[in-house]
């Protein structure tokens, strides 16, 4: 199940999610994942980011965020988006995202 985020709520949504994980695509076409902390200003996702994952944005500049959740069973945060590289930094500006529930159910523990 799907919940549609708005852009404009998306800043709330992010505030339950300090981290995520960036996906991008490299050269040999392989899904390429980096986990970091996101920092949100000026209408964007802001994170650091190393060399290949830098190369993979500004080769293929469309990307995911997935940010899980911290309790199981509940939702995480999807964000599709279009990545801009500077020196250090990709900043991810979001074009749709979701709240995604698990398919299968956590057992209570």
């Amino acid at each position: 199940m799907s919940i549609p985020v708005t852009l404009a709520d998306l800043p709330d949504a992010l505030a339950a999610h300090p981290w995520g994980y960036l996906i991008t695509v490299g050269d040999d076409l392989r899904a390429h994942t980096l986990a970091v902390p996101t920092d949100w200003r000026d209408g964007a996702l802001h994170l650091q980011a190393g060399r290949s994952t830098r190369a993979n944005a500004t080769a293929r500049r469309d990307v995911t965020m997935v940010f899980p959740s911290a309790e199981p069973g509940a939702f995480s945060l999807i964000v599709d988006g279009t990545a801009t590289v500077t020196d250090a930094e990709v900043a991810v500006v979001p074009s749709s995202a979701v709240l995604h529930r698990p398919a299968i159910a956590v057992a209570d523990q």
